[in-house]
């Protein structure tokens, strides 16, 4: 009885031989695929939140400015061009609570009336595109 149990345990041994090369070139494929599927949707998620970040800094640059009019009686005169450089906040700026996130700069420009602005994003990692948010009709364009 053991001599047959032993000899069967010999026989199933040979028989293991692992995956073929076929198999694991079939996996290696598969995962190229899904590799090649997936990268592209993440590069494309990073650019999406970068371009979320200059627009969220030209929302909180805009609720800065109305905090700075309410103080000086509905004008924005007075407002430094630079908002922030690469989160920096600058000026009346940082003074009316606006905090700027990492690699976005943000420029103002006042209307000579001092009645409206304009402000102009980018993001460093975002190479020639901008975003501006214009007071008077309180919009966000990609330009």
């Amino acid at each position: 009885m053991i001599a047959r149990v032993q000899k069967r345990m010999q026989e199933r041994e040979a028989g293991d031989q692992g995956f073929t090369l076929i198999e694991l070139l079939v996996v290696i494929i598969i995962i190229g695929i899904l590799a090649a599927i997936a990268i592209p949707a993440f590069l494309n998620q990073r650019q999406k939140a970068w371009a979320s970040q200059v627009e969220s800094d030209l929302k909180n640059a805009a609720i800065a400015a109305e905090s700075y009019a309410v103080g000086n009686n509905g004008s924005y005169d007075g407002l430094d061009a630079t908002v922030s450089t690469d989160g920096v906040a600058a000026g009346e700026w940082d003074a009316n609570g606006f905090n700027g996130t990492a690699d976005v700069s943000i420029e103002a420009v006042v209307a000579g009336d001092g009645n409206s602005y304009t402000l102009t994003g980018e993001n460093n990692n975002l190479p020639g595109e901008s975003w501006t948010y214009t007071s008077t009709d309180g919009k966000i364009e990609k330009n």
